[in-house]
């Protein structure tokens, strides 16, 4: 199974009802170590889901984000770049 596939099952598992609509494993992601490690778990699917949501994952393919959504999807769309001007790398 691929990434996109299960990101599918997901937004389908949403569409059914199966998945609170505002409260879901995509709302929610990313995941990070410290949510997923945390002594309370506030969310209604299991944290094994979260972290580990294709079985690959726990083969030691599984990076673990710093943070998790900055403005939810606002911040993923306007990502703001932190580097210096290309100016600065003109020899």
């Amino acid at each position: 199974m691929t990434l996109c596939w299960q990101i599918r099952q997901e937004i389908d598992e949403i569409a059914r009802g199966e998945a609170d609509h505002d409260n879901n494993v995509l709302t929610n992601a990313p995941h990070t170590s410290e949510v997923v490690c945390a002594d309370n778990w506030q969310y209604p699917y299991s944290r094994e889901k979260a972290a580990y949501p294709l079985p690959y994952l726990r083969q030691g393919y599984k990076f673990w984000p710093s943070v998790s959504r900055i403005n939810n999807a606002h911040g993923d769309r306007n990502l703001v770049c932190t580097c210096p001007p290309m100016e600065a790398y003109m020899v």
